[in-house]
């Protein structure tokens, strides 16, 4: 049986976009003579389409699009997701269409109600584990169709997996809409391995690649034979039709693709921006540039999902902007081409000080006069922004932002937070990967031997010692790890104390941060939900 598993880039209520996207990828797989052809979870209405499942209209021309795509599938098979509806229960489906008609549904069984996942919110569970015949010229294979979650089933009484088995399938096709996070494609393949080593069957997993919002989705699609040999392996972040012949076992087996965890990151936060701005309508990004590791780590990003051309970089120094930062953004714009705007910003401090001097007056320069540069900064930015069509990405990374390190309505104002979920450590870790990457210092090694600075007071650098606080952050914010926890794994108690306490009374500010791009297990933002007012301690 040869099966095309089409991971391909879905846009959430586009209806006509998607559609085409799946006749199209259809006529590309029929070419190479294939038996079946699959897509992703939800690809007609795209993933996730979360309270859009509540308009009704939404549902109907969900409906209508999957009659208007079955009219132009022939007699070989296509699998594909869309939104089922059956008296007043809506349900994410699977299905089966040929010859002109959808000929099977498959409901999926589990749904996840945890991290960014609210499906028990819209649909109906399915209850039917029967495997569809699959008519192919040799005859017809009982596929047994899952959906996603349907995998995870650790934690779930119905095991789906199994049941299918159970009841006669030969062949497992799970179509995902699966989100990417750091080292997630070794978590599919151990589930996937030990489903097939357990029940003897081949695998065949479809996921949607492309990004949503906040969420990153990676493709890597799988294919494993019934003795557990890897058959193909889809690449990451790109549309691809993964081909494979599940008749013969042992036959064309793969070694898995080497692992390079920051290119990884990467490749996934370029898709990540490039997405967001092509299915936003943005061409144009302004970054504001500081002549520090982040900004630097966030305009390379942008460039390299972008094009230079399209990157516009503001450098606004004011009194306490050191040579060294104004030389390296320089040279950084230089070496990638990009466009660099200069506008200091001394004199508006000075009006701001004359604004506010009498109402000030008596009391002394604090993190006001610091915030003000940073809120200045950020109008600015937001001025290109509104003029030239250009959307901003803010710089700010997740440690940061886990700190409450940032300001508000100063370096957070932007469209799309691009490194949010990239710890401090990880911005060094991935910016020295690019310049090994590009085979030169496109970054400057200046910006990565220096003390990390805001530069908005005399002398001024960060607080924190990145080296300690950074992984400290991970354990609290992905880990959850308590205070006792934290003391055996050898922090200080009182430093615990301190950042348990920023990252509480950082809450407020995080509500109201740029959308930024998941790329490990807990991210800022739809998964995390924690109230304002909070005084848990860490435990």
């Amino acid at each position: 049986m040869r099966v095309a598993l089409c991971q391909i880039n879905s846009i959430v209520g586009d209806f006509q976009h998607n559609g085409q996207k799946i006749l199209s990828f259809y006529q590309k797989a029929l070419a190479d003579s294939v038996d079946l052809v699959v897509f992703p979870e939800l690809f007609i209405s795209g993933y996730p389409p979360q309270d859009l499942v509540l308009e009704a209209a939404f549902i109907e021309r969900n409906l209508d699009a999957v009659n208007r795509i079955s009219r132009e599938i022939g007699s070989v098979p296509a699998i594909f997701g869309f939104i089922r509806k059956q008296d007043s229960h809506l349900f994410n489906s699977a299905a089966v269409v040929a010859s002109g008609r959808c000929v099977a549904t498959y409901d999926k069984a589990l749904l996840p109600t945890y991290d960014v996942f609210d499906e028990d919110r819209y649909f109906t569970p399915g209850r039917h584990f029967e495997p569809i015949p699959i008519p192919l010229a040799n005859g017809p294979v009982k596929i047994g169709i899952e959906i996603c979650e349907d995998l995870w089933d650790e934690g779930y009484e119905c095991k789906v997996t199994d049941e299918l088995v159970k009841n006669g399938a030969e062949v497992i096709i799970n179509i995902s809409a699966s989100p990417f996070s750091e080292g997630k494609g070794f978590e599919r393949m151990d589930l996937i391995t030990k489903k097939v080593n357990k029940l003897a069957v081949p695998f065949l997993y479809c996921n949607l690649v492309g990004a949503q919002d906040e969420l990153i989705f990676d493709g890597h699609s799988l294919s494993y034979d019934k003795n557990g040999n890897l058959l193909a392996e889809g690449r990451q972040f790109e549309e691809e039709i993964v081909r494979v012949d599940v008749n013969e076992p042992n036959s064309g087996s793969v070694e898995p693709r080497p692992y390079d965890r920051e290119q990884e990151l990467f490749n996934g936060l370029v898709l990540g921006i490039r997405d967001y701005f092509r299915k936003t309508g943005h061409t144009q990004t302004v970054i504001g540039l500081s002549g520090g590791i982040d900004s630097a780590l966030t305009t390379c990003l942008a460039v390299e999902a972008l094009g230079n051309k399209h990157v516009t970089c503001v450098s606004m120094p004011s009194r306490f902007s050191s040579q060294h930062s104004i030389d390296d953004t320089a040279t950084l714009t230089e070496n990638l081409g990009v466009k660099l705007v200069s506008i200091p910003i001394e004199e508006l401090m000075e009006n701001y000080d004359d604004v506010l001097g009498e109402s000030f007056e008596g009391l002394k320069r604090d993190v006001t006069e610091e915030n003000i540069q940073a809120r200045i900064r950020g109008n600015i930015l937001m001025a290109f922004s509104n003029k030239l069509g250009s959307l901003v990405l803010s710089t700010g990374n997740k440690t940061e932002l886990a700190l409450g390190y940032c300001t508000l309505y100063g370096d957070m104002s932007g469209g799309l937070a691009a490194i949010s979920d990239l710890s401090k450590a990880d911005v060094y870790a991935v910016a020295r990967w690019y310049n090994k990457f590009k085979g030169e210092e496109i970054i400057p090694n200046s910006i990565f031997i220096k003390r990390p600075s805001a530069e908005l007071s005399e002398g001024q650098v960060d607080p924190f010692d990145y080296d300690i606080v950074s992984p400290l952050v991970d354990e609290i914010v992905q880990n959850h790890r308590a205070k006792k926890e934290l003391i055996d794994r050898g922090y200080d108690s009182d430093l615990i104390d301190d950042v348990y306490g920023f990252i509480r009374r950082a809450e407020f500010k995080r509500r109201q941060a740029a959308p930024g791009l998941r790329i490990t297990s807990k991210a800022f933002g739809v998964g995390r939900r924690y109230p304002i007012v909070n005084h848990f301690d860490g435990g």
